[in-house]
């Protein structure tokens, strides 16, 4: 984790890491598998898995950061109190497995997409919990 624990002030706390399911690295090996000897199928393995491999997600006790890319970097953040929706998707096999996708509105900022995260019940009660417990002090 190290972009997020070098930008992090000295008074925030890391509450929530999020990582990709393992379904996501399954999906990459079954490109590798069967697309693999017309080649595209060596370039999508290995672009989703320096995408796995060089992304870091976070929630600190004050804002949401994630830090995508290897040689170029794409960094957002947004803070707790800024943030207006938290909506979550997942498929029925989704459901079953422990993975979905959560999308995160904020007031003045875009719009941030996490897909195939582990456990995203687990990430949406943590960021509910801090959004509600901010709003109060």
């Amino acid at each position: 984790m190290g972009y997020i624990e070098d930008t992090i002030s000295d008074n925030e706390k890391i509450v929530y890491v999020v990582q990709f399911h393992w379904i996501y690295t399954f999906i990459a090996f079954l490109y590798l598998i069967f697309l693999g000897l017309l080649l595209i199928g060596i370039f999508i393995f290995i672009k989703m898995m320096i995408n796995k491999w060089t992304t870091e997600r976070a929630l600190t006790n004050t804002r949401y950061i994630q830090k995508i890319g290897w040689i170029s970097r794409n960094t957002e953040e947004i803070g707790i109190n800024k943030i207006e929706e938290v909506d979550l998707t997942q498929s029925i096999l989704g459901r079953i497995l422990g993975y979905g996708s959560i999308s995160i509105s904020g007031t003045g900022s875009g719009h941030i997409l996490l897909k195939d995260i582990d456990a995203p019940l687990s990430f949406q009660k943590s960021l509910n919990d801090l959004r509600f417990n901010n709003s109060i002090s």
